[in-house]
């Protein structure tokens, strides 16, 4: 590792708890790779589907032809590129067939993978560049020069190499694959980095979050066990793959198991359930902004549905009763309820599959929350008090991690190591508490964040970014990015405004247009609010929770609003992103 991390004792004490000992029969990603990809036995199977409606694209390869290809480009990285063990390969790139063949090349190479979302802004791209100490930067050769001049100005450049989206052009960039297979199979151990996934925070910079193949193959494993995930079961991935939802839950995890992922370009409503039929999917990955969408837009009626369709695994974000229990009464399939961070790879726990429907829909809609369910067998989990001690049931207070899928640390950033890692326990930052069922079981529920970070669409977004945004009209004298409760995206941005006074005032349709110059659509805020004063702790700090405290009743009359990116050309049916 090139950075120390700070923290390592305690982060130690938080990775080696075990309730029993969960050993892996894989120490490397290529010993994975090579025992699914060059099995004979495997050769033949289905793995990938990818559609781009866009683009009109459909394609579909076997265990064997995926082989071939991501062969290829190993040999490519590796030969022409000169990718080693360690290096650092972020990506800007989105949902496609050949993004899952750079993960699984770089991986099999031990190379480090840092995705990045392309939505982001240049400043947010550049900042993880840098931070990161990214080697290359892998996008679609189309986008090889403003990648470049992206990088210009920062003070290490990675080399940009580009990536044809054509299947055809990419089997054209090297003869036969060469691939040494006692370098991918032997070389390294899994407590290599594999992954750095960054995630917003209250500090207003993203924090770098270091996974290793064990976090990654640990909760693949942990995932398809608690689920029941056979061979040949379809996953069907909506959610990008810069997400770790993305990664662990719908790639990794049908790797793992043997089954086959179902990749789509971006969600669409229209054919979220017809694909779930046509591609015969077992179940789902989503968000609850997409359960949402999926009761405004679908058909009343319950869809067609494959009989070994098990449901949709939801998570990432807060899903409301109202939504769960209209979901399932709709669509009379089960949602599959859990929770977990970038910090612990992915979840952490789930709702038992075993539940009778009585027992589902009671832990699922009884009490305030939903139930987030129970702890996978690779991790613990408790809620904390004031001393960093575990509480009773009944006791609220802070949800705490502990166990092998819980991350290496935040890159660089002892500070936040030392705040989130402490008495043995990683420090989720949200609130909840527990109770036990009659077998002694525990099961959670989350009450809130700790931190002031907005969760929109399961997407974590820091408001300090925003602010800082927000403040630049010269007409601004105070300006602060409020959450509110959304019926779609769990929370949505309002913008708290104090203007300078003698200036002519800008109407509300003149900040937001000035606003999304800057601002991707989902952080930009919705609604304006325009105020006189701004309330202070005693230290001078702006007391953001005061403001959504004192604007809640104003900003409800949203609650259920659609909105529509006004300020951008070529908006038409909403995807998610």
């Amino acid at each position: 590792m090139r950075t120390a991390i700070g923290s390592e004792n305690a982060i130690f004490q938080a990775r080696k708890w075990s309730r029993a000992p969960y050993p892996l029969p894989y120490s490397t990603f290529g010993q994975l790779y090579d025992a699914r990809m060059h099995n004979p036995h495997w050769a033949g199977r289905p793995f990938l589907s990818f559609y781009d409606e866009a683009a009109g694209i459909h394609r579909t390869y076997t265990y064997e032809q995926f082989a071939l290809h991501t062969d290829r480009l190993l040999t490519v990285l590796r030969d022409q590129i000169g990718v080693r063990r360690s290096n650092r390969i972020a990506t800007l790139l989105f949902n496609h067939d050949h993004t899952v063949m750079v993960y699984c090349a770089a991986w099999i190479l031990g190379a480090v993978v840092v995705p990045l979302n392309i939505e982001e802004s240049d400043a947010q791209k550049r900042y993880i560049l840098e931070h990161s100490e990214a080697d290359y930067v892998v996008c679609w050769q189309e986008d090889v020069e403003a990648v470049r001049a992206l990088c210009g100005d920062l003070p290490r450049r990675p080399r940009v190499v580009g990536l044809p989206r054509d299947p055809h052009r990419l089997l054209d960039l090297v003869g036969p694959a060469r691939r040494s297979v006692t370098l991918a199979v032997e070389d390294g151990q899994d407590s290599d980095e594999a992954l750095i996934v960054y995630t917003s925070g209250t500090t207003g910079a993203p924090k770098g979050v270091l996974l290793t193949i064990n976090n990654l193959l640990t909760d693949a494993r942990a995932i398809a066990e608690w689920h029941g995930f056979q061979p040949t079961d379809g996953l069907m991935c909506v959610l990008p793959l810069h997400h770790v939802n993305g990664i662990v839950v719908t790639l990794v995890t049908p790797l793992y198991y043997g089954g086959r992922i179902v990749l789509n370009r971006k969600f669409h409503v229209t054919t979220f359930w017809p694909r779930i039929q046509a591609e015969a999917v077992h179940c789902v990955s989503v968000v609850p902004t997409i359960l949402e969408f999926l009761l405004e837009r679908s058909p009343a009626s319950r869809p067609a549905l494959p009989e070994r369709f098990a449901g949709l695994i939801c998570g990432a974000g807060p899903l409301l009763k109202e939504t769960a229990r209209t979901f399932e009464d709709r669509f009379r399939c089960r949602i599959r309820h859990g929770y977990g961070l970038s910090e612990t790879t992915c979840y952490s726990c789930f709702l038992p599959v075993e539940l009778s429907d009585e027992e589902h829909r009671r832990w699922l809609t009884d009490y305030e929350f939903p139930s987030i369910g129970t702890p996978l067998p690779c991790n613990d989990m408790a809620i904390l008090d004031e001393q960093g001690q575990p509480a009773p049931p009944c006791t609220p207070g802070e949800i705490g991690i502990r166990g092998q899928t819980v991350c290496s640390g935040y890159l660089k950033r002892p500070d936040a190591n030392a705040a989130a890692f402490r008495g043995g326990w990683f420090r989720s930052g949200d609130a909840g508490w527990f109770i036990n069922d009659e077998r002694g079981r525990p099961y959670f529920f989350i009450t809130g964040r700790l931190k002031e970070l907005i969760i929109r669409g399961g997407v974590n977004i820091s408001p300090l970014e925003i602010d800082e945004v927000l403040r630049q009209h010269p007409a601004v004298r105070f300006a602060m990015a409020i959450p509110f409760d959304h019926r779609f995206y769990g929370e949505e941005i309002a913008a708290y405004i104090v203007l300078h006074e003698h200036r002519t005032p800008p109407s509300q349709e003149e900040l937001l247009r000035f606003y999304r110059r800057s601002l991707p659509f989902a952080k930009c805020p919705k609604v304006i609010v325009f105020g006189g004063d701004v309330p202070y702790t005693t230290t001078g700090k702006p007391k953001r929770l005061a403001l959504k405290t004192r604007l809640a009743d104003r900003l409800a009359a949203y609650r259920n609003r659609r909105f529509v990116d006004d300020y951008r050309e070529g908006t038409h049916e909403h995807t998610y992103h």
